[in-house]
């Protein structure tokens, strides 16, 4: 995604926040994402930002690195409806998006869905969160 990440720093500066860049601010072949999921997890868990957003090749790498956080909610997303419904109904407080996968334009309005969206707090929705939460712990062998 060369050149969108002035797109994206828009587009959360168009959702009213404020950015906290963590890198990588130039390529380099012996990065590696797993470095950058932890901190983007480590700022939202201690609430230097309130959300999280990653971007390396596919996504999925950083997803699944940030997922390994308790208290983190990260999803791949490569539609507006999921970045957004992640929030409302799950909580989702990492947004990671792929690179070789979308192009600056839907990056930016995946941002701007996922960092508009506010958790709904139904319910059904505090439920399940709850669940996941237990899993997280290791407490959700009986689910």
């Amino acid at each position: 995604m060369r050149g969108s990440r002035s797109r994206v720093i828009e587009a959360i500066h168009a959702a009213r926040r404020d950015v906290l860049d963590l890198g990588a601010f130039e390529i380099d072949p012996a990065d590696d994402y797993p470095d950058y999921a932890a901190s983007v997890a480590r700022a939202v868990l201690d609430g230097s930002a309130e959300r999280g957003i990653l971007i390396c090749g596919s996504g999925v790498g950083a997803s699944v690195a940030a997922n390994k956080f308790p208290g983190i909610r990260a999803a791949l997303c490569h539609d507006t409806f999921s970045a957004r419904q992640g929030v409302e109904d799950d909580a989702m407080n990492v947004l990671a998006l792929g690179a070789r996968v979308i192009g600056p334009s839907l990056a930016a309005e995946l941002v701007v869905a996922f960092l508009r969206a506010k958790f709904s707090g139904a319910e059904r929705h505090l439920r399940r969160l709850e669940k996941v939460k237990q899993l997280e712990h290791g407490s959700g062998r009986g689910l």
